[in-house]
């Protein structure tokens, strides 16, 4: 019995020596991070206003003959044998408003690398205004049309609508809100927003990732091109389109292709505004309705910055009736009236904008 308790006893202790050091190996990943050699001087990710200059400071061990800063993959800064606390003077504007990430990278003579990374939100410097959106008179509009899309185009109203097997583009009668002609889309199509440039009209659409672009005279499908992602709204400056998705991305894309030119994301002073839906171009500015609120956002499209909230409480009291959200914005450059509706309204309603004293 006993010759069996050693052999057993013998057993188990070799067990141990095998398992013990596989135990505590864990990859050599985990004991890598554990023996950072540089990191930052603080934990929390970091959020900071545009054209901000913060600090950026790194704790550096003794070894490190490089030390590499990256912002949003592009090499910021680098140090060679540094010791001790290091310290940048980082600008947030370069890339941008957004989500960027900070990534530090340390070498040692050996070549072994270490890296630890942040993330850093970059906020607006402007506190929008608050403009009141103000009934200054109504026109018909069909309660039956689920408005994605609105815009004019030299006196004409174009109006572009959603849901499966009821998608259309119409030129419609300002004065009946009739639809005095219009072209609908197949039942597998969800219509998005709707904008005219050099004479056709594009229509994206929801989830099926197509534009299709017609004459706007005659409203021929002329052709359509394919994109990734949601559309939501579109509108153009007059050589791009531009267009939201749903989140706080703008897209601007080449008229011919479809293809994105540069993007930008929408931020107030406080976070970024997502759900922007549809889009209008007005005097270099782009007014966005933000889906399921009674909002306009009003946008800068060099650098996304808001700066300004319109306030469309009065427009819901006026012309909801029943219907859905506020969505659609359409100026009428001919008599520089400014018009707004929502999804399934019977009024389209003609807005005076009131802006704080200046």
């Amino acid at each position: 019995m006993k010759k069996y308790l050693i052999i057993g006893l013998i057993i188990i202790v070799g067990v141990a020596l095998l398992v013990v050091p596989l135990i505590n190996d864990n990859g050599g990943n985990d004991g890598q991070e554990d023996e950072a050699v540089a990191a930052f001087a603080f934990e929390d990710n970091l959020a900071v206003r545009w054209n901000q200059t913060i600090p950026v400071e790194i704790m550096v061990k003794d070894g490190v003959t490089k030390l590499e800063l990256f912002y949003n993959d592009s090499l910021f800064n680098v140090w060679n044998n540094p010791k001790g606390t290091v310290s940048y003077n980082f600008n947030a504007a370069f890339f941008g408003l957004g989500t960027r990430s900070l990534v530090l990278m340390a070498t040692l003579e050996d070549g072994t690398q270490f890296t630890d990374n942040r993330l850093v939100r970059v906020l607006s410097d402007v506190k929008p205004e608050i403009w009141i959106a103000q009934v200054a008179g109504t026109k018909p509009h069909l309660s039956t049309s689920f408005t994605q899309g609105l815009e004019f185009n030299n006196g004409t109203l174009y109006e572009g609508t959603g849901q499966f097997g009821q998608s259309v583009v119409a030129i419609v009668d300002l004065e009946t809100g009739q639809h005095k002609k219009k072209i609908g889309l197949d039942g597998n199509y969800f219509g998005e927003g709707i904008t005219i440039l050099d004479d056709k009209v594009y229509q994206i659409t929801w989830q099926q990732q197509r534009c299709f672009v017609y004459d706007k005279t005659t409203l021929e499908l002329i052709k359509d091109m394919n994109y990734t992602g949601e559309g939501w709204g579109i509108c153009n400056n007059g050589e791009e389109l531009i267009m939201s998705d749903g989140t706080e991305r703008i897209a601007f894309r080449d008229p011919e292709t479809f293809q994105i030119q540069r993007t930008i994301e929408v931020y107030d002073d406080r976070g970024p505004i997502t759900k922007l839906n549809e889009l209008e171009y007005i005097d270099g500015l782009i007014y966005a309705n933000v889906w399921m609120t009674n909002s306009v956002v009003v946008i800068q499209p060099e650098n996304g910055k808001v700066i300004a909230v319109i306030d469309g409480s009065e427009l819901i009291k006026e012309g909801r009736n029943g219907g859905d959200v506020m969505n659609g914005i359409a100026l009428d450059q001919k008599t520089n009236k400014l018009y707004m509706t929502g999804k399934n309204w019977n009024k389209l309603i003609e807005v005076s904008l009131k802006k704080p004293n200046v």
